[in-house]
């Protein structure tokens, strides 16, 4: 199949991390793939001062900014300005899979020719941030649109269909995997002093508010506790980690599992997410999660067996749980790292790009 997929930029966000890995694998499958970006917005002032007090890297135009697509085989076509994706820029395919609403929206002016039109969804696209009605309303509109759609988790089929009418026969479920090439740890035991470990993310539907509360508390019962942390960009002082954190910048993804590795806990205070890829992560790392209920720990963690999972914005419920895990003897503790562990080794990135490719293949046939 010619296949091309339309981002509304290039990043080192999850869900570019999870359209980078599809299209790699199914390259590898002899498919013709071509990615096609929105090029880099003007930073406006707000931005640029934001820039020059925490080291908040800003592109500059026509400059290809980091993204997990700069390993990938792939074709990737970024356009010089900050502009809706057009027929001119498309090459002609046999499908064209929008990956976020503004991405759908011009899919919809696409040219026949560009290919069936697919909808890969992977979180509630912008809901949670929007404040301005007519941006709503258009992003509403475009799941209106009878397209084929794929997406990652059972809350997001709810949704579609509760909130916009989808049928839930035109969506297709194909759940993140887990890279355990990348993602693995050999058996071990508890930190010498008791570790946590989480992400840090501006974005206030990540929840870090929530986590650095609930690890207050923690630390009144540890007060040797030991925060470990990674992210993009340095923290700023509107959301600062507390002094005992140990913070690593945009690292290499070898050491992200590393990262992983070092920690008893991996905590995640997420307000919403489609399929979170971090608690996963952590899990094949032989780390237990604390997680909030949102997409991704709400189909893989076992109360009480791989970790737990409580309300979102419930601070006292995610220390109790941390709470928990970090007082596990160690035999304890060692039974429910192996069973993280286990629960990542069942379902493979290749046989999610297999429902990936049977589910285009549907919606070129007509029958998804």
């Amino acid at each position: 199949m010619r296949i091309t997929f339309l981002l509304g930029g290039l990043n080192m966000t999850g869900g570019t991390k999870v359209i980078s890995i599809y299209a790699e694998l199914l390259r590898q499958r002899g498919h013709d793939i071509h990615v096609v970006s929105r090029g880099i917005r003007k930073p406006s002032v707000r931005t640029r001062i934001r820039s020059a007090i925490y080291g908040v890297p800003v592109p500059r135009a026509n400059q290809r900014p980091q993204s997990f697509f700069d390993n990938a085989r792939v074709s990737v076509t970024m356009l010089d300005d900050y502009r809706p994706i057009v027929d001119a820029d498309v090459p002609d395919a046999d499908i064209v899979v929008a990956t976020w609403w503004e991405t759908a929206e011009w899919m919809a002016r696409l040219s026949q020719s560009k290919g069936t039109k697919t909808h890969f969804i992977q979180c509630q696209e912008g809901y949670p941030l929007f404040k301005d009605p007519e941006l709503i309303a258009r992003a509403a509109s475009v799941y209106r649109q009878p397209y084929a759609r794929i997406t990652i988790s059972e809350s997001l089929i709810n949704w579609l269909h509760t909130q916009h009418g989808c049928h839930r026969n035109s969506i297709s479920l194909i759940p993140n995997s887990v890279d355990t090439n990348q993602f693995h740890a050999p058996e071990r035991g508890k930190q010498t002093d008791p570790t946590v470990g989480l992400l840090y993310h501006f974005d206030p539907t990540k929840g870090l508010d929530v986590s650095l509360k609930a690890l207050e508390i923690v630390a009144n019962t540890y007060p040797n506790l030991r925060i470990i942390s990674f992210g993009s960009y340095q923290p700023t002082s509107e959301l600062p980690l507390p002094a005992r954190c140990t913070f690593f910048c945009n690292p290499p993804q070898a050491q992200i599992r590393e990262i992983y590795s070092s920690c008893d806990v991996w905590l995640c205070g997420s307000r919403i997410e489609g399929f979170h890829l971090p608690p996963i992560e952590a899990m094949a790392c032989r780390c237990p999660v604390v997680s909030t209920r949102v997409g991704g720990p709400d189909q893989i963690i076992i109360n009480g067996v791989n970790g737990y999972l409580v309300d979102v914005d419930d601070i006292q419920g995610l220390a109790a749980r941390l709470l928990d895990i970090l007082g596990l003897p160690e035999t304890q503790w060692r039974d429910m790292s192996h069973a993280a562990y286990k629960t990542t080794q069942g379902y493979n990135w290749d046989q999610a790009t297999d429902m990936f490719e049977e589910a285009l293949t549907k919606s070129i046939q007509g029958t998804a």
